[in-house]
């Protein structure tokens, strides 16, 4: 699916990424980070010999890097998915649930009440360069009983201004002033299940098409 850039309330335009302009959370991103969380599970992986930043990752590299990790994330990997990326998962926490209506927006939360979902699966992970440079991804599981239905909620989603799915709250990171923009944004259709995925630079520089790449490598991970 096509990047695009929404306004409040998400949806589809022109340009890179969906404008949803969600604030999470509140506090100081780096400490929190470099701390423990309760209920969280538990971070794995090593991080790669490179950071995440646009000077040490991009133009080929960064292509090459994003589909072997790609790769990763589709075999279930998803350690060796960020490793590939030269990062490690930091913290990681994992909802499910059914409440699409009360965890959606505008004319997406509308369709809610009229096709509901057979599932909602979201994960709020944060990862991090061997630099400090770290990123937060959100990525959402919405199952439908049947591939129309999961077909009509894509209609409904990619139009601009239409709403969203709310990403997992940063606080349950200790995160603070993480604001999914949606401009770093990925989806697809997964037969009956939509995914989609947003990232967010956290702390330190972590460039936009890095954290393209990392929402086109979060869309394949394996559903929680």
């Amino acid at each position: 699916m096509g990047r695009r850039i929404g306004g409040s309330g998400g949806g589809s335009d022109p340009g890179p990424g969906k404008g949803a302009g969600r604030l999470v959370a509140a506090g100081a991103v780096a400490l929190a980070l470099a701390g423990g969380t309760t209920g969280a599970l538990g971070a794995g992986g090593t991080a790669a010999e490179s950071g995440i930043t646009e000077g040490s990752v991009n133009g080929r590299n960064l292509d090459q890097r994003k589909n072997e990790s790609k790769k990763s994330a589709r075999n279930g990997k998803a350690d060796e998915a960020w490793n590939r990326m030269g990062m490690r998962t930091l913290k990681k926490v994992v909802k499910r649930d059914l409440k699409c209506v009360a965890a959606s927006t505008g004319r997406v939360r509308d369709f809610f009440l009229h096709t509901p979902c057979k599932s909602l699966d979201r994960i709020l992970l944060a990862v991090s360069d061997t630099a400090g440079n770290s990123a937060v991804i959100s990525v959402a599981w919405i199952g439908f009983t049947s591939r129309s239905h999961a077909d009509a909620f894509e209609r409904v989603e990619t139009v601009h201004g239409s709403g969203d799915i709310t990403p997992l709250a940063g606080a349950l990171l200790d995160l603070t002033d993480v604001h999914f923009t949606g401009h770093n944004y990925e989806a697809r259709r997964d037969g009956a299940t939509m995914v989609i995925a947003e990232t967010e630079s956290a702390a330190g520089h972590v460039g936009s098409d890095v954290l393209d790449a990392l929402a086109e490598i979060a869309v394949w991970l394996p559903k929680p």
